[in-house]
């Protein structure tokens, strides 16, 4: 099984036409199209989360849902063109610990491994590492390197809060968040079968280990 090009053209007129009727009308097509090989591809990915943590989910039936909570927001649309799934240890967002992802939309795929939101905590403690310089630390700096499509976004400062510190050193201090993400159009990849697919996203998901073990190397002195 896998995701074609009929599932991208699905949520594009589905957030489009933006219409309960017309969504309920084509649910058939949604879970054809789009749930079903998602979750397929989800549950191929547990072997290459095992390695990485088996303490990270890997539960098909947790994808992203396709409606929007619209109560806290100014944003009124009803759905999203995007979904995607969180490898995390719980289903706790906001400060939780890091995670790996996958998502995808019409207009591409990006993966990663980081936080959707960290802690003042946790962030104060990688600065810790890299500020001494710690093994985990430059591991974490060789995986970047291997993956150069990845991105760090951290929400940086507008300021230098370190002026002290290493010139190297300060596109990893001055974050306010740590995520390190990769944005592709690889639809050939997105429609291989999911097989496939989670063995591409899985290698590179294992070569990203680093950087997920030097974030629980930081979070492993965070009190909780």
């Amino acid at each position: 099984m896998r995701l074609t090009p009929e599932a991208l053209d699905f949520l594009f007129e589905n957030k489009i036409k933006d219409s309960r009727a017309w969504y309920n009308e084509h649910k058939a097509d949604y879970k054809r199209l789009v749930v079903e090989p998602f979750r397929e591809f989800v549950a191929n990915m547990q072997p290459y989360i095992d390695k990485i943590d088996p303490n990270l989910s890997c539960n098909p039936k947790r994808i992203s849902r396709i409606y929007r909570d619209t109560r806290f927001t100014k944003d009124k649309h009803l759905y999203r063109d995007h979904v995607w799934y969180g490898f995390m240890h719980s289903k706790e967002l906001y400060e939780g610990l890091p995670c790996f992802f996958f998502e995808f939309s019409p207009e591409g795929i990006d993966y990663g491994c980081g936080y959707y939101k960290a802690s003042s905590e946790s962030m104060e403690a990688i600065r810790t590492l890299v500020l001494k310089h710690d093994k985990s630390f430059e591991a974490m700096k060789k995986a970047f390197k291997k993956r150069p499509e990845l991105v760090l976004s951290g929400n940086p400062y507008k300021r230098n809060h370190f002026p002290d510190a290493d010139e190297k050193d300060l596109p990893w201090l001055n974050i306010r968040d740590f995520c390190a993400i990769a944005y592709t159009q690889e639809f050939d990849l997105l429609f291989s079968e999911s097989d496939v697919l989670a063995a591409e996203i899985g290698k590179r998901f294992l070569d990203m280990k680093p950087i997920y073990d030097f974030l629980m190397k930081a979070e492993s002195t965070v009190e909780r």
